[in-house]
């Protein structure tokens, strides 16, 4: 899937957007990304060069020091609808069934029971827990946690869905089998996606385009195109042109980081 950039199928734009804190510590500087409706882009990078500050600033949980970010045509000034998310840990609460950790954003946001319980059994099915909307987070496995999660993020249907290192926690066999998961989910939903990863397998496996980051301050240093055919498995990584790309992110990887 390779979406053709046009301006009105943009979902999210960053514009030459800074972020530096208490004025001393640079975290981002001049980074422009644009991700179009229906794209899957992944962003590597090493450790603290800004890939989670640049996921706030989409949130709307920190402001730009320079720059503009935009989500569906809309200025970013704090926090909104049009973005969820899921991050490393599922942080479910242990005293809500499943469905009523999925339907926590719609109670926060006031959008009425009767209007997305049916949206949050579909989605449930989906991600393959039907028959466990009544269980605990205790009684789910790690990666079962985490689909949870993923549903609870796209209950009120926002524009881009943000992943920060979902699967950092899980064990490497539970990983992958998530990552294909979430290749089959963004398939069926067609969200927009924007996902931070260490592993660059992981990315060559999800991504239409995959986008490399400097060290900090954090920069925007490379992006590869991904025309792979879909779906893809992580056997399919191995293959001549999979592993041409992944070893071309490496080297702009190290490249970056002996910068």
């Amino acid at each position: 899937m390779n979406a053709v950039m046009t301006e009105t199928a943009e979902a999210l734009s960053v514009s030459s957007a800074s972020l530096i804190y208490n004025g001393e510590v640079e975290a981002l500087r001049n980074v422009s990304i644009s991700v179009c409706d229906g794209e899957f882009v992944s962003i590597v990078g090493p450790s603290g060069c800004g890939k989670s500050s640049l996921l706030k600033l989409v949130l709307g949980l920190e402001e730009t020091t320079y720059g503009e970010i935009r989500v569906a045509g809309n200025t970013v000034h704090g926090p909104h609808r049009d973005v969820g998310a899921v991050f490393q840990a599922p942080t479910l609460l242990p005293w809500r069934t499943v469905r009523d950790n999925v339907l926590l954003p719609a109670d926060i946001q006031r959008l009425g029971r009767k209007t997305v319980e049916a949206r949050a059994d579909q989605l449930l099915r989906m991600v393959g827990l039907a028959g466990f909307e009544g269980r605990y987070s205790y009684e789910l496995s790690g990666g079962m946690q985490q689909r949870v999660s993923i549903v609870r993020a796209l209950i009120h249907d926002p524009r881009l869905l943000l992943m920060d290192e979902p699967f950092a926690a899980l064990d490497a066999m539970t990983r992958e089998q998530m990552a294909s998961e979430l290749q089959r989910i963004w398939m069926e939903s067609g969200k927009t996606v924007v996902f931070i990863t260490h592993s660059i397998a992981e990315a060559v496996l999800l991504s239409d385009r995959i986008v490399v980051m400097s060290a900090r301050p954090g920069r925007v240093v490379a992006t590869f195109e991904n025309p792979a055919p879909r779906p893809r498995r992580f056997a399919d990584v191995a293959h001549a042109e999979m592993a041409e790309l992944s070893v071309a992110i490496r080297q702009s990887l190290d490249d970056a980081c002996a910068a």
